[in-house]
């Protein structure tokens, strides 16, 4: 038998009714009356308040469903959510973080919980004759082409951009110390240096964003001496374009007035009471030539640094139109950063994050195909971000043409974040992501900065081991050929015959095979981002 939808409102109105008639019998019967007359009057304000179709039909017990919805995704990620699931990081992913930040090596019993027969599960081939582990100290890769002065020795892990601001200061604090210990950088994000990245003396990373925070005029555009200073510092050892992000790829960003705080004022260069804005493109140059002489102003300015940049695919001949650039100007950057479309922030606007932008695999192939179809790519070194979290993930990138890994959120969870899914609220349960005094405080610096260290170091103990199983003592020696996936249930085929591969030079001789390489190369300008110049 279904009851009625205002049963709820009415059970309400009775015990008020029995409480009130039995008031005297005892204090059961007045605590019965004050909340029966509670929620009767919620119940009245739901059938004629104008905004909740729900609470109209369904008074006083209608409320459930939004406390429901309140703890769904909590009780989803305790209870329901599987192993596997990744939303967007899985419980396996996070598990093996929290142990190797914690200095336990994450061994696994009874064998792997992976289907290894379905559609796109992946591995590295292993040797007849495997070697002995390698040093991964000695995972470093030089960062600095021929017109570089002041090359930097990189980490092949390291901590990817986040900004103080969108982390606290002691996530910033307990992230750089880490770096420290650990031989690794830490980059600034596009918020600048802020006196958090300081204090630890690791290696610094800085980005420079269209906002050119710390670096910028009143009026928001460039200004060369406040970022000589900086850039010269001895703890800043490269300089870093930020063209776009993965997670939200050709947008800007706004931080509200009210979340302007006198430290962050201070860092960014911007006033206080008004809203920090970073708007989507740059203004210190509008086309690939002027990007190029920008690049040369940067180097110049920061006494001989590596200078390079980031940026999630998008139009690939607009791409394609820098590297022209670089060809017809004779300058190179010293390093492009891949961010791959599956990258993380804060909060995005949901079609961004969903649906913009390449994803990381597919924009460092293109990248580095690119440049080696334009016969550059041994003048310049490429990293790549996007969702890395294990000594695995590392493997496939740097197989396919990356030569270092940068992780954003896996350093997150090595200083404890839950992936409690409110970054945006500045009520991050662990103090990671959050201004709120009281609640970073809960972030001990020292312990984190620990976990920071022992998460780099055994992911690249693990990274060291692979390697030598497969033959290897270093991750430049890694190929496509060492890397398979399933294809389907009765194949399986290596990186090297999946993916397209140019050989050295052939965008420049004209001999290139590949339709879309060579049609995306006709259309590339060097005098213009044009995202009209669509291939026919």
């Amino acid at each position: 038998m279904r009851l009625h939808r205002l049963t709820a409102f009415w059970l309400c109105l009775v015990a008020t009714a029995i409480g009130l008639v039995f008031l005297r019998e005892g204090a059961w019967a007045w605590w019965l009356a004050g909340l029966g007359a509670a929620l009767s009057l919620l119940g009245l304000h739901d059938l004629t308040q104008p905004h909740h179709s729900i609470l109209r039909n369904y008074p006083v017990i209608g409320h459930i469903r939004w406390m429901a919805e309140m703890v769904r995704p909590e009780l989803r990620q305790y209870l329901i959510e599987a192993d596997e699931d990744a939303a967007p990081f899985s419980r396996s992913q996070r598990s093996l973080v929290y142990m190797r930040a914690k200095g336990e090596p994450g061994e696994r019993p009874f064998g792997t919980l992976l289907d290894v027969y379905r559609g796109g599960y992946e591995f590295i081939g292993h040797s007849m004759r495997p070697v002995p582990a390698a040093d991964p100290k000695s995972f470093r890769i030089a960062i600095g082409g021929p017109q570089c002065e002041r090359p930097y020795a990189a980490s092949v892990f390291n901590i990817s951009a986040m900004s103080f601001g969108a982390l606290s200061a002691n996530a910033i604090r307990a992230l750089n110390r880490g770096a420290a210990m650990g031989g690794f950088y830490h980059d600034t994000g596009e918020g600048s240096i802020s006196p958090y990245h300081r204090e630890g003396g690791g290696d610094i990373v800085w980005e420079i964003g269209s906002g050119y925070f710390g670096c910028r005029t009143e009026d928001g555009h460039f200004d060369a001496d406040r970022f000589a200073v900086q850039a010269q510092a001895e703890q800043v050892k490269m300089i870093e374009i930020k063209l776009s992000q993965g997670a939200k790829p050709g947008h800007g960003g706004v931080l509200p007035a009210p979340k302007v705080s006198p430290e962050i004022a201070r860092t960014r260069g911007v006033a206080m009471g008004r809203d920090c804005v970073s708007p989507a493109a740059h203004s210190a140059f509008s086309n690939p030539r002027e990007m190029m002489a920008f690049i040369v102003t940067l180097r110049r300015l920061s006494g001989g640094k590596p200078v390079g940049f980031k940026l999630c695919l998008g139009h690939p001949w607009e791409f394609m139109g820098i590297v022209k650039a670089m060809l017809e100007t004779g300058v190179t950057p010293d390093f492009i950063v891949v961010d791959g479309a599956e990258g993380g922030t804060g909060a995005a606007p949901t079609e961004f994050s969903d649906h913009i932008g390449a994803p990381l695999r597919e924009g460092l192939l293109f990248v580095h195909n690119t440049l080696v179809g334009a016969g550059l790519r041994d003048r310049l070194k490429i990293g790549c971000a996007g969702r890395v979290v294990s000594a695995f993930d590392m493997a496939s990138l740097l197989a396919i043409g990356a030569d270092w890994i940068n992780a954003a959120r896996g350093f997150m969870f090595a200083l404890g974040c839950v992936q409690s899914l409110s970054c945006n609220t500045n009520r991050c349960p662990t103090g990671v992501a959050t201004q709120d005094p009281a609640r970073q405080k809960a972030l001990v610096v020292p312990d984190k900065a620990e976990r920071v260290a022992s998460f780099h170091r055994l992911s690249l103990k693990a990274l060291a081991d692979m390697l030598a199983a497969a033959g290897l003592t270093h991750p430049d020696q890694l190929t496509p050929h060492h890397m398979v996936r399933r294809v389907s249930l009765t194949e399986v085929r290596p990186f090297a015959d999946l993916h397209t591969f140019l050989a050295p030079g052939v965008l420049l001789d004209g001999a290139c095979e590949d339709s879309f390489y060579a049609g995306m190369w006709a259309r590339a300008s060097a005098d213009a981002f044009d995202p009209t110049a669509v291939p026919a």
